[in-house]
């Protein structure tokens, strides 16, 4: 929490005035009930006339500062939350864009979302509020019953019990509703969740006929978020009643005991109305510290999941001083190498080993969940290695600066992402330099030249994911961008799985035929897409088998009974 106090930084002057001005205002308003008992006692009580439209006047003028001090101080405090909310988001922004791929995976889309979201706007309110009312209400509060005092020692005695019992009733109702709130919050991410998911996957949803079964789930999930709201405010909405009721029964007592000391003349009648309005003053002051309380108790729940996201490592930590050696022998290295993802029991890959030199490439293929995906995540460090090291140009890839390490890699991963634009701002991602020829031969290398001409050419627009292409189409441009980059190792995650044979034969063909220095690694599950490959791992449940594609067929089974399914006998002999 305390380290959001840093994003104040730049609007400390806002933070000063809009609670001062906030102040100024309370001063004047303190004054009032002063007025109003001058004009019962002198004005109306000697019925003088001019008197009374001089306090009048005098009522008019507090009112009219009154006023611009608490424009003034609105404008400070809007100007200072939002300035801070700005910041705020943005290194949140920044911060997730930074995040590891396990917090990632642990954290959440929806709950990521959400913190960037309506989290930030309850924040930003809460700071507005905070601003505004958490000093003047406390100061009102206390300056009136010092201003009763003023007018009647013995009167006001009444404030003194009165307004502790204000005080137990609002913070403690306050310190219950805080992990309500948290508990609303974790509700409503669940919600969102749903909504995301069936939202991104209605299609499929439709497909299955599972439409009612998704309404149960989210009617479930928004019952749990209404419960939970539902009790929170029935919480809360003890607040103001029960202080209306603390407040209304001092203001009984206070008329009595005024009363008693009016007939005896110890005090004017003006003096227990000024007191009436020192003891309605304080009414409507601590309902506004209620409800800014529950207000601030909201966006203290929101700061605090915000906070947590802050805390979470990200990769910035991995800056090494080891360098790339283009001169090593093996541009890739597994020594030894196990992996298990965090909160697992058992390994994802087990004790790997294999080299790679330049202008090789390397097939890797196995059932679904073996852990190739997982185990070529481990070159761009995506991932750490539990044990042994995997290395890139002869260092840990843990040692080489991730800027480094990354700007050798280019990968096409599993899932297709294309962003909102056109086609050459999305292939200008692999270089951001690359000139409207290098993009053509790219999109050329990867297929994809037919059907772009057919639209708008390198001005065809990308619409938001890449909805208006096939999934194939899709999976052409994400390797054409990643062809422009031009890197020492290319990696392509099943990219080619929405694709024809004959598109996926054409695009290897051409990779291999402009492959240079470069290794490429191709994870399929068709061995028809690997079967030329210098060296191919299998993966069976985290443990690789490595060899040639004649090799594999003699000595592994699994790959031999993956090739047959593809193949019949006399195309796999």
């Amino acid at each position: 929490m305390k380290k959001l106090f840093v994003y104040l930084k730049g609007s400390r002057l806002q933070c000063v005035l809009a609670p001062m001005f906030k102040m100024f205002e309370a001063i004047l308003e303190l004054f009032v009930p002063l007025v109003v008992a001058s004009i019962i006692d002198k004005g109306i009580g000697n019925s003088d006339e001019n008197y009374i439209i001089k306090m009048c006047a005098v009522l008019i003028l507090l009112g009219a500062v009154g006023l611009a001090f608490s424009i003034t101080a609105q404008y400070f405090s809007a100007k200072a939350s939002t300035a801070f909310t700005k910041r705020l988001r943005h290194a949140l922004f920044s911060h997730i864009g930074r995040l590891s791929h396990e917090n990632l995976d642990k954290t959440g889309t929806s709950t990521l979302i959400t913190r960037m979201t309506s989290d930030m706007d309850s924040v930003q309110n809460g700071l507005n509020l905070t601003l505004r009312l958490l000093l003047r209400s406390p100061f009102v509060v206390i300056g009136a019953m010092i201003m009763a005092f003023t007018v009647d020692a013995k009167s006001a005695i009444t404030f003194v019990v009165v307004i502790p019992a204000l005080s137990v009733v609002v913070f403690g109702i306050m310190f219950f509703c805080i992990p309500l709130y948290k508990k609303v919050r974790n509700a409503l991410d669940k919600v969102l969740c749903t909504a995301r998911e069936s939202l991104t996957g209605a299609r499929v949803i439709r497909a299955f006929c599972k439409e009612d079964e998704q309404i149960e789930e989210f009617k479930e999930r928004n019952d749990a978020l209404t419960a939970i709201q539902e009790y929170a405010g029935r919480i809360s909405a003890l607040m103001n009643p029960l202080t209306c009721v603390i407040i209304n029964i001092g203001i009984a007592v206070l008329i009595y005991v005024g009363a008693i000391r009016v007939e005896t003349g110890i005090i004017t009648q003006g003096a227990v109305v000024a007191l009436y309005n020192y003891m309605s003053q304080i009414l409507v002051e601590l309902v506004k510290f209620a409800n800014l309380i529950i207000s601030i108790t909201k966006s203290v729940a929101c700061a605090g999941r915000i906070s947590s996201v802050l805390d979470l490592e990200t990769e910035d930590g991995n800056k090494g001083n080891s360098h790339i050696d283009e001169n090593s022998e093996n541009i890739v290295e597994f020594k030894n190498v196990s992996f298990a993802y965090s909160g697992s029991g058992e390994n994802s890959l087990e004790n790997i080993s294999f080299s790679v030199k330049k202008g090789e490439t390397v097939g890797i293929i196995g059932s679904t969940g073996s852990g190739k995906t997982t185990l070529i995540n481990l070159i761009p460090a995506y991932y750490k290695a539990t044990s042994g090291q995997v290395l890139v140009g002869g260092s840990d890839v843990n040692d080489i600066p991730l800027e480094e390490l990354r700007e050798k890699i280019a990968v096409v991963p599993q899932k297709s992402v294309l962003f909102k634009g056109t086609v050459r701002s999305n292939m200008l991602w692999g270089n951001p330099e690359a000139t409207d020829d290098e993009i053509n031969f790219a999109l050329s290398l990867a297929q994809a030249s037919d059907f772009i001409a057919e639209k708008r050419g390198l001005d065809t627009p990308v619409e938001q994911g890449g909805r208006n292409f096939s999934g194939g189409q899709r999976q052409r441009l994400a390797v054409a961008r990643a062809l422009i980059k031009k890197a020492d190792i290319l990696i392509l995650d099943d990219s080619s799985s929405a694709l024809d044979y004959a598109t996926d034969a054409a695009m290897r063909r051409a990779i291999a035929e402009n492959q240079g220095n470069k290794a490429v690694f191709i994870v399929s599950q068709r061995t028809s897409s690997i079967m030329h490959a210098d060296k191919i791992i299998v993966l069976d449940d985290g443990i690789a088998s490595v060899g040639t594609h004649k090799e594999l067929l003699e000595n592994n089974a699994v790959y031999r009974e993956i090739h047959l399914s593809q193949f019949d006998g006399e195309e796999s002999a």
